[in-house]
């Protein structure tokens, strides 16, 4: 308890964990939202961490730090810490910086894939090998009236399916992606195939309007995860069925640039906690093991309680 007054009795570090509550950060981000230099906000984090306040998790060089749950005496008192936050003076202008670097992210991945639609299903396949796994994925689907896949990008999985559901809606935010998308469907005669643009966090489609979510190698590639789980759950009917492909961790840095992706992978028990947080039950996950040159893949399928 003492180790964690100390680390919060500063204003800084309470800014810190008021924006690191919001979202995962890089340091280059935090110095950017508060506006401090490099090794002052490296120093907070450096003593907040030890207070068990923030974990870190490191990808290739880049690290990410989050609101941790090392401190029990933190996560007691976290509730009516994060009421008393919304009276610091900087409060407003914090969040505001928070959103203006997530949506750096996404505009950072959208123009990426707008430029390399064309090319964006050899580029992936190339790139970044993968062992098969598209069976077992689509094997994981419900019967269900309406599927909804989000990221669809190219439109690869879309006439698959169609054979599937009645009703198939395909959301992307590159609209070069979506006419890629809409060519194969034209030509492939799939005319219950619907695209839509929009993004993860914001889809477009009512309050349980699917009975399954498709997200197919599109979760790495999210600036804010959670957000994108939170907002797959709210367009689930009850009971829907959320089935997804991801990569398993690894340590590709390169793949940041090439191929726009936010995350390197994801660990088996950091995703299935972070889908059970967003309001699902029954996780399951399957790892697929990789070939030479391959990286593993998750694949996951959870239901909405």
């Amino acid at each position: 308890m003492i180790d964690l007054l100390k680390a919060l009795a500063d204003p800084c570090r309470l800014r810190l964990v008021g924006a690191l509550l919001r979202a995962e950060l890089t340091v280059q981000e935090l110095t950017q939202i508060l506006g401090m230099g490099q090794s002052r906000i490296s120093r907070h984090l450096k003593i907040l961490t030890e207070a068990g306040v923030l974990s870190v998790k490191r990808q290739g060089t880049w690290s990410y730090y989050r609101a941790g749950e090392g401190n029990a005496f933190f996560c007691a008192i976290r509730p009516q810490f994060e009421l008393e936050l919304e009276r610091l003076p900087e409060r407003n202008d914090d969040l505001a910086a928070v959103a203006l670097a997530l949506e750096a992210r996404r505009r950072r991945s959208l123009e990426f894939f707008d430029q390399h639609a064309a090319q964006w299903d050899v580029l992936s396949r190339t790139l970044l090998p993968v062992p098969p796994y598209l069976d077992r994925l689509l094997g994981r689907i419900p019967a269900v009236e309406t599927v909804l896949e989000i990221g669809v990008g190219t439109g690869a999985l879309l006439p698959e399916l169609c054979l599937h559901a009645a009703k198939v809606i395909g959301v992307d935010h590159s609209p070069a992606m979506l006419e890629e998308a809409r060519q194969r469907i034209t030509s492939g005669g799939n005319q219950g195939a619907e695209l839509r643009l929009g993004e993860m966090t914001h889809l477009p489609i009512a309050d349980g309007g699917a009975g399954c979510v498709i997200a197919n190698m599109v979760l790495h590639h999210a600036a804010d995860p959670m957000t994108v789980l939170g907002e797959i759950q709210r367009v689930l009917q009850p009971g829907g069925a959320l089935v997804m492909a991801d990569l398993a961790r690894h340590e590709r840095e390169w793949a940041r640039e090439q191929l726009a992706d936010q995350w390197l992978g994801f660990e088996e028990e950091e995703l299935k906690g972070w889908i059970a947080a967003a309001g699902f039950g029954a996780v399951e996950i399957e790892r697929i093991a990789a070939g030479a040159g391959q990286e593993p893949v998750l694949l996951v399928k959870a239901v909405k309680e």
